[in-house]
């Protein structure tokens, strides 16, 4: 693994400020999820990046006597490389090089389950191949028959480029596809006032575990780094008795790949459209706050940074029990970002699950709760049934043959009840 610390400020920029041993130590994660051992790791510090190499030539020279050392299949860049740069880096070291979005290409693919899955990561991965395609010109040209067809006809690469520009088309008209059927999901889902939640957050931050602890859908949660590709949607009962869906997505990640990003649009659009968005941090992690403003930029790029938000503090039982640092580190988080609040939470151990669902209810926006006390005959079941169903029952009190109920319940069932119920002061 090849890592560059930045010396002037303007270039150390493009890493988003963070160490390059932290940087390769995020891409080690990586390697080992994609199935990989690290074989050696190497860290140049530069005033800014060489265009032929990225790296100095002397470097080059180091590096290709290391991978020729331990014999290494690959040589990984914690970097963009472009395509002249990846061509002269094999080329002079003589093995496999590449970039850190290749990897997570690589991971992506490995991932997807779903349909809508693959599509996605074929996309991003096609359309990352596409300038990186070479050939070898005449010697592979293809010639037509007949008149007006002799000469040196259509290369390879010619034909290799069109192809696949032919596959990006038809992928993205069949994801367009899918964009429209999700679109047509969320007016009907609309149409019925139940709020959407989507979890979002730095990739192992713990969504997926989150997700199992309040739904207890049983989605794989694991250690290791984008184990969750193909969204998940489960129905979630508030204390208020509102119901929600809540939407399980991909993680993001440092300079998540451009490729990536416009691939996933039809799966980040349920995050776009959410009624709420639970952001989900490791509070554990030495990066926390550089992983909380990734993701709101990330947030930002998908048109999602005015939806209302909940940090969610996980795994806080990795955090030393020291109530005052934990105030200290929600308050370096949530810095800057208005209408923000914070819950410290553990996903593992359940501890602080019931302050979060009560913050779910006071942040939502759709659907409100109101209180109201109802009179309804004793023998109207249906309507008792329906408040004590969707709504919370705060009293009940049995005057001759008529029952009254003070409960809090959505506004929606409020408006569907035949009763006009008489409002609280």
């Amino acid at each position: 693994m090849v890592g560059v610390e930045w010396k002037t400020r303007t270039a150390s920029k493009r890493s988003g400020g963070i160490k390059a041993d932290e940087s390769l130590a995020e891409l080690a994660d990586l390697a080992a999820t994609a199935g990989a051992s690290i074989g050696a790791r190497v860290i140049q510090s530069r005033p800014g990046p060489e265009a032929a190499t990225l790296i100095g030539q002397g470097k080059v020279q180091e590096l290709a006597a290391e991978a020729a050392s331990i014999h290494a299949d690959v040589v990984i860049f914690d970097h963009d490389l472009t395509p002249t740069q990846q061509r002269n880096l094999e080329k002079a070291i003589g093995t496999r090089v590449i970039d850190r979005t290749q990897l997570i290409l690589d991971i992506f693919a490995s991932r997807a389950r779903t349909r809508e899955g693959r599509m996605q990561v074929e996309l991003a991965q096609l359309s990352y191949l596409l300038p990186r395609l070479t050939g070898h010109g005449k010697e592979m040209s293809r010639l037509g028959g007949g008149i007006g067809t002799r000469g040196p006809g259509e290369t390879q690469l010619e034909t290799d480029r069109r192809r696949i520009a032919q596959r990006i088309k038809k992928i993205k008209d069949e994801l367009e596809g899918v964009r429209t059927g999700r679109a047509l999901h969320r007016r009907r889902r609309s149409a019925v006032p139940i709020a959407t939640l989507a979890l979002a957050g730095y990739t192992n931050a713990g969504k997926s575990t989150l997700f199992n602890r309040l739904t207890q859908a049983g989605v794989a949660a694991d250690a290791r780094m984008f184990a969750t590709l193909d969204p998940t949607v489960r129905p979630l009962t508030l204390p208020s008795r509102r119901r929600v869906l809540l939407s399980d997505t991909v993680g993001f990640i440092r300079n998540l790949p451009t490729t990536v990003v416009k691939a996933f649009r039809a799966t980040l659009e349920e995050v776009a459209e959410a009624a709420l968005i639970l952001h989900v941090v490791d509070a554990s992690a030495p990066s926390a706050k550089e992983h909380t403003a990734h993701v709101a930029a990330v947030l930002t790029e998908i048109g999602a940074a005015e939806i209302p938000q909940i940090l969610v503090m996980n795994k806080i039982d990795r955090v030393p029990a020291d109530e005052g640092e934990l105030d200290s580190l929600k308050q370096r988080l949530i810095a800057g970002q208005a209408n923000v609040c914070a819950v410290s939470i553990s996903a593992i151990t359940g501890a602080g699950v019931d302050r979060l669902l009560a913050s779910i209810d006071e942040a939502l926006p759709l659907d409100p709760i109101v209180r109201a006390t109802f009179r309804v005959p004793a023998g109207d079941g249906a309507t008792l049934a329906l408040l004590h169903e969707f709504g919370r029952v705060l009293r009940t009190e049995y005057i001759d043959d008529v029952c009254e109920v003070e409960a809090e319940i959505p506004e929606s069932l409020q408006r569907r009840l035949p009763l006009e119920p008489e409002p609280q002061p």
